[in-house]
């Protein structure tokens, strides 16, 4: 069988700069899983595994328009220290979780001077491209209650906000954010239909 919209393929990858170091890897760990055409991993990447079947290696060039956008200096913002409250030390590096009026929305702190801070929203990955080597391990056709789950895959169907990626307790929960807790944002960056009513933004 051959990827297409609607199936449900399982995949080994490796994620490198340019400058080939290893940003990820599903290596030790179990295959990544998804649905093709349900947005759950970058765009670029979803284009070109479309086609592909079990047993294929092939590596992907993924644009930054295609995958994390371009870098937007907008979006960073200087900020006082005592904004960090209940954080002893911040440094460089840092991730934290602001409050915005669209839900929850990642930060990192990209530099610190004296009493203040510059943050950026950006998401680490923009601005660069995504170099991927795949190994498709299966495929195979969605069923119906994977294409319409009646839970949230992220919160257990809760709606409590609390990110289940990766729980095998939530059933699908492996396949949300691409099995990452940190990819769930709350504002639907991991492609869950329902995502903005079970995070209480819609």
């Amino acid at each position: 069988m051959k990827i297409a919209d609607k199936t449900v393929v399982q995949m080994h990858y490796t994620l490198t700069s340019d400058e080939g170091a290893v940003i990820d890897s599903s290596e030790g760990r179990e295959p990544l899983q998804y649905i093709q055409g349900a947005h759950m991993i970058v765009v670029g990447l979803e284009n070109a595994m479309v086609g592909h079947e079990v047993g294929d290696k092939f590596d992907v060039k993924v644009i930054p328009a295609e995958g994390y956008g371009e870098y937007d200096e907008r979006m960073t913002q200087e900020v006082p220290m005592d904004a960090f409250q209940g954080v002893d030390k911040v440094e460089p590096g840092m991730m934290f979780y602001a409050q915005t009026p669209m839900g929850p929305m990642p930060i990192r702190v990209k530099s610190v001077a004296g009493d203040k801070a510059i943050i950026d929203a950006n998401h680490e990955l923009a601005g660069k491209n995504l170099n991927f080597a795949i190994e498709v391990v299966s495929v195979r056709e969605a069923t119906e209650e994977e294409l319409n789950p009646q839970g949230h895959c992220c919160c257990g169907g809760k709606g409590d906000g609390e990110c289940k990626c990766g729980d095998p307790s939530t059933g699908s929960g492996t396949e949300c954010c691409g099995g990452k807790k940190e990819n769930c944002d709350g504002q639907g960056g991991c492609g869950c239909p329902n995502h903005d009513k079970h995070h209480g933004n819609g």
